[in-house]
């Protein structure tokens, strides 16, 4: 099923199993497999999850962590096998307000070897009583708006069952 170029979005919420139904989706390609991760261990709690993801995903995986330079590690991987990308809400939180979305997106156009990634669906819960977390989940939601407009496939997890998003069996503009 591997295709030149597919990009493939996973969204959802907290353990709503996105990162296991993009593992699986990664699966779905035969060629080498790439987990990029963007999570760093600044406590022992987040350590106990990266290793927890970790055994899950089992052998076969070459992991490169970059919690900061996405776009230059797809652009340094590709060529190499299908890459994972878990989080893009972990890599967005670590640059700071710095992220380069436009570059991400730019990077993606230009790939040849499928990319999956993971994204957390944050636009769903209250709205952040501050003006800066009001401000990540904004600039967190139009990026996973641009990241899905440029997939071949936009997934989303819900108490662990996939839903299909993109492509549509139907279109909201056709017409009825």
């Amino acid at each position: 099923m591997t295709q030149r170029g597919h990009i493939t979005l996973v969204t959802g919420g907290a353990r709503s199993g996105k990162s296991a139904l993009a593992e699986r989706l990664v699966l779905r390609h035969a060629m080498p497999r790439i987990y990029i991760a963007t999570a760093q261990a600044r406590d022992a709690e987040m350590g106990e999850r990266i290793k927890a993801h970790q055994q899950d995903r089992g052998q076969g995986w070459r992991t490169i962590e970059e919690p900061l330079d996405l776009a230059g590690t797809l652009r340094a991987t590709d060529g190499q096998g299908v890459r994972l990308v878990d989080c893009l809400t972990l890599w967005m939180s670590n640059c700071m307000g710095s992220a380069d979305i436009g570059a991400l997106t730019v990077t993606l156009r230009q790939q040849c070897c499928p990319v999956v990634l993971v994204s957390n669906e944050l636009g769903q819960g209250i709205v952040p009583e501050n003006a800066l977390a009001r401000q990540f989940r904004d600039d967190h939601g139009r990026m996973n708006q641009a990241v899905a407009a440029l997939a071949d496939q936009v997934w989303m997890a819900v108490s662990g069952m996939p839903l299909r998003l993109k492509p549509m069996a139907e279109s909201p503009d056709d017409p009825i």
